[in-house]
């Protein structure tokens, strides 16, 4: 009899525990949603592997000046990498936490990059704030190639690379904390928006 008493003390303890975790994932990540968020720099941006600080006015962006671009371009399979320096600002007095993000980047209305960032992100109360790295890889043959993104796309580049008169990229970001509760993943109701200019200065983190 004491042996099922104790037994029965445990099970209501573990769930107990386990609505307690669920709400404060829960709280956590409502938390995210009253949140500020910048891109605080970029790096490591390649395009075919060059480094996009090679770009500096439109004609460079010529895949007969580059023949691991043409040989992209031709392949229909153009490498983009990047990292970009999220920061996230929470001006509440509640922590701000989550284990993953969704996310996409759009350019001129196309999407850019997507993925699931698989980290813990903690934002502390009362002003605190949290850099977060995000390393990004796409296919960027159709922006290259496709008249509705081409241009827009060079101008991204050109803005990043510091080329004469390049025009600020606006890149818009979206991100959604997905919760993990028993064992089942749970998405935040609908995507937190950033729309961030890029301009050469975000490769120098000023």
């Amino acid at each position: 009899m004491k042996q099922s008493i104790s037994l029965l003390v445990v099970l209501v303890a573990m769930l107990t525990f386990s609505q307690c975790s669920v709400n404060r994932q829960l709280a956590e990540a409502k938390v995210l949603g009253d949140c500020k968020y910048s891109v605080a720099s970029a790096d490591s941006i390649f395009l075919s592997g060059i480094d996009v600080r090679q770009f500096k006015k439109l004609d460079d962006i010529n895949p007969l000046k580059y023949p691991q671009l043409a040989a992209g371009v031709f392949a229909k399979s153009v490498p983009l990498s990047a990292r970009l320096n999220l920061d996230i600002y929470n001006p509440t007095n509640r922590k701000a936490g989550i284990n993953q993000l969704e996310y996409k980047i759009l350019l001129a209305d196309q999407e850019l990059f997507n993925g699931f960032l698989n980290q813990r992100i903690e934002v502390p109360a009362g002003g605190g704030t949290t850099r977060v790295p995000v390393r990004l890889r796409a296919n960027a043959f159709q922006l290259l190639t496709d008249e509705k993104t081409r241009d827009a796309f060079a101008n991204f580049i050109q803005s990043l690379s510091g080329g004469n008169n390049a025009q600020p990229s606006k890149l818009t970001i979206k991100i959604k904390p997905t919760l993990a509760l028993g064992g089942k993943k749970v998405n935040y109701p609908g995507f937190i928006t950033i729309d961030q200019e890029m301009t050469s200065k975000l490769l120098l983190g000023k």
